[in-house]
């Protein structure tokens, strides 16, 4: 629909990626030749300050730390930019009433699940059995076990806070080791949990009984600090919080005031609700000036990481193929299957009918 042809064939799409890491290059690199695009990476993040950088591009391509407000969306349509390509699954980034009808935004609704679900289990296990306080030690020669006890999962309770794809998955997992799972959505998948033998219950239960919380929901207004002080109250006094969702799920002055009086036995973390100033980047040689996120590393039972748990070949190959797949569909066809828009997100769409948002 869009593209434009010459007597040689068509003109390429031509894509400003943001926010680029050398994994990224990679993996987009090793599949682009199957599309008909041009890819120029930008290592800044997108921004208002940095959207004209996307002068003369068809399509800009963002992640989970850019930002799409008003002010950039401006930038982006005097432009003549067309299409946001998202390489994520989350949109909490995105002002979608500022975006919407000016341009059209796609993601990638489901790269790994298992990824995730896998990073956060591997998180638990770490986190409990203090796995990166053993390899320390023991590569300085230190093979004493005091203060690496830890408990056994089997028996205990998992609760799953989202049961989409991930929290599905995560869900599984637990119930191989033993777990009973509890399980909380507003969109319950009640043939799923009777097979697997999950079972789901209200938010306040899920938190008073579970041993291991795992949050596996986006981040909407709705449940902005899911986690928070009133809630932390409720949770038990050894329990451990997972989170490899979003980071502002979590009120963190909550939960590091939880951590300091000891009425929470641990949280592993993939995610920061204030991550896009530091993650992703090397801070090693500077003074972390956040110092929500400095108390928050000093604490012997928190484990972070960067916001890696879609890090695997299958994650960023799926992101790769379908991100150039949505680029590349819509120049071509108008094929928007992947796109998000504020009255998607409303209920108020009218897609069914017209195949298109707007």
């Amino acid at each position: 629909m869009n593209t434009i042809h010459t007597s040689e064939g068509p003109i390429r799409i031509r894509v400003a990626f943001f926010d680029t890491k050398p994994y990224d290059r990679d993996y987009f690199d090793t599949h682009k030749n199957n599309y008909n695009v041009e890819i120029k990476y930008f290592p800044v993040k997108l921004s208002a300050d940095t959207a004209s950088l996307a002068r003369g591009y068809d399509a800009v391509c963002a992640f989970v730390n850019d930002e799409l407000d008003a002010p950039t969306a401006d930038i982006l349509v005097a432009d003549g930019v067309k299409l946001v390509a998202l390489r994520c699954a989350g949109y909490n980034n995105v002002d979608l009433k500022a975006v919407w009808g000016r341009l059209h935004v796609v993601r990638v609704p489901a790269y790994s699940p298992h990824a995730v679900a896998e990073h956060a289990v591997a998180l638990l296990l770490t986190l409990n059995r203090k796995i990166h306080k053993a390899y320390i030690r023991t590569r300085e020669g230190n093979f004493t076990l005091s203060g690496l006890v830890g408990f056994d999962l089997y028996g205990k309770t998992a609760g799953i806070v989202g049961t989409g794809q991930i929290g599905r998955i995560a869900a599984e997992i637990f119930r191989g080791f033993g777990m009973e799972v509890l399980a909380s959505d507003p969109y319950p998948n009640e043939g799923w949990a009777a097979e697997k033998g999950v079972r789901y219950t209200t938010m306040e239960e899920l938190f008073r009984q579970s041993d291991v919380i795992s949050l596996h929901c986006p981040l909407t207004p709705e449940n902005h600090h899911l986690i928070n002080e009133a809630r932390l109250g409720m949770i038990k006094k050894n329990a451990v919080i997972i989170n490899t969702g979003r980071g502002a799920l979590i009120d963190t002055k909550a939960l590091i005031h939880a951590l300091k009086t000891n009425s929470l036995g641990g949280a592993a973390l993939d995610v920061y609700e204030e991550e896009d100033e530091y993650f992703f980047e090397d801070h090693s040689t500077s003074v972390i000036k956040d110092d929500v996120l400095a108390r928050l590393l000093t604490f012997p039972n928190v484990l972070i990481t960067g916001h890696q748990a879609f890090l695997t070949h299958e994650a960023l190959t799926a992101i790769a193929t379908t991100t150039l797949g949505n680029i590349q569909n819509y120049f071509e066809s108008g094929d928007l299957t992947n796109e998000i828009c504020y009255r998607c997100t409303q209920k108020t769409c009218s897609r069914k009918e017209t195949g298109r948002c707007f």
